[in-house]
């Protein structure tokens, strides 16, 4: 997954945020988290949802029995950096619950199909966690 990640990321910041592939019609972002074991900063290329001022994402990882590491990154280190088309500035981290998890999930889902397909793959429950610029 690294080198795909890597080639992914090369290619977001070649072309100011632009990519091909399967993220050519999504919303990209690049998020750089902290390793909550290595303490190494790492950087993960994830589709997003706009909300207001905030950016939304989901810890799917393709439905995979366990949370992505960018997600427990957050969860020991909730500041990060976001990358967006050519703009670059440092984030918190939120999970969010409840009601509001549900009303985003739904938005998610509808704006990225394909995590139909993640959630038939797995019985854990994908975490919301929005992004708000410090």
């Amino acid at each position: 997954m690294a080198v795909w990640d890597n080639e992914v990321i090369e290619e977001f910041r070649a072309n100011g945020g632009k990519v091909g592939g399967q993220w050519k019609d999504m919303h990209l972002l690049l998020l750089t988290t902290t390793g909550a074991r290595s303490g190494q900063r790492r950087t993960t290329p994830l589709a997003y949802l706009a909300d207001g001022d905030r950016l939304i994402v989901l810890a799917s990882a393709g439905g995979t029995p366990a949370h992505p590491s960018w997600y427990q990154n957050l969860v020991a280190c909730p500041q990060a950096t976001v990358e967006v088309g050519t703009e670059c500035f440092n984030v918190t981290a939120s999970i969010i619950e409840d009601e509001e998890r549900y009303q985003l999930y739904t938005k998610l889902v509808r704006q990225y199909p394909q995590v139909i397909g993640y959630e038939r793959k797995t019985s854990r429950r994908f975490p919301v966690v929005a992004l708000e610029r410090i």
